[in-house]
């Protein structure tokens, strides 16, 4: 029997959040223990794709392939902090550049609440979103990744915490727009579109104009 449209509905969005976590999990996973279980979180997932689909609970992984398939573009979300004129700006561990706070966005989160995520885990701040300051295509900003990415980016103010660094960034810091530190890719061009976005110079929200 399959289940009514809200526990449908309410069923892939579960399969959704462990299919993200085991398929993350599995790419960083240290040895075999862990890669056994993250594949049990992903056949626990395959299983609630049938069984809201009313199909063989064991057999049938149909659906669920249909869904996973589909190649999109990556989503990140950023966070833009503004002090007297300056943005906060953190330096990578990875590549020894700055940008602004943010990452990627995990599955079962709103854009906003992964940027505050993003936030608190770069810099220990807390913040909450002010406004939508623009979505930047990584193609057209020149971020130079191997896969598109459009960063959406907020701007935040802090409610709580001073900043420090983290297991990801090994300095952080305000700066002015003409006194920016060596920028990780895609930033040189979006971090002063961003001190105009936030002045007022050009309108926000910023979305890329069709072609």
């Amino acid at each position: 029997m399959k289940p009514d449209k809200d526990a449908v509905s309410s069923l892939y969005c579960i399969a959704d959040e462990l299919q993200a976590v085991a398929t993350l999990g599995l790419q960083y996973a240290r040895n075999d223990y862990e890669r056994e279980r993250y594949e049990k979180v992903l056949a626990a997932s395959r299983r609630i794709i049938n069984i809201a689909d009313g199909k063989s609970v064991i057999n049938d992984y149909s659906r669920y392939h249909d869904i996973s398939g589909h190649i999109c573009p990556l989503l990140g979300a950023d966070a833009a902090v503004f002090r007297n004129g300056q943005i906060l700006l953190i330096k990578r561990l990875d590549n020894g550049l700055w940008g602004t706070p943010g990452g990627m966005v995990e599955v079962g989160e709103t854009l906003t609440n992964a940027a505050l995520r993003e936030l608190k885990e770069e810099t220990g701040l807390n913040g909450k979103v002010v406004r939508l300051l623009g979505i930047f295509d990584s193609r057209i900003w020149k971020s130079q990744l191997k896969s598109q990415l459009y960063h959406v980016i907020f701007e935040v103010k802090v409610t709580r915490g001073k900043p420090v660094t983290s297991n990801e960034t090994t300095d952080y810091g305000f700066f002015s727009a003409d006194k920016l530190p060596p920028l990780s890719n895609g930033h040189p061009q979006i971090v002063p579109f961003l001190f105009k976005l936030f002045g007022g110079e050009m309108e926000s929200p910023y979305f890329d104009a069709p072609d």
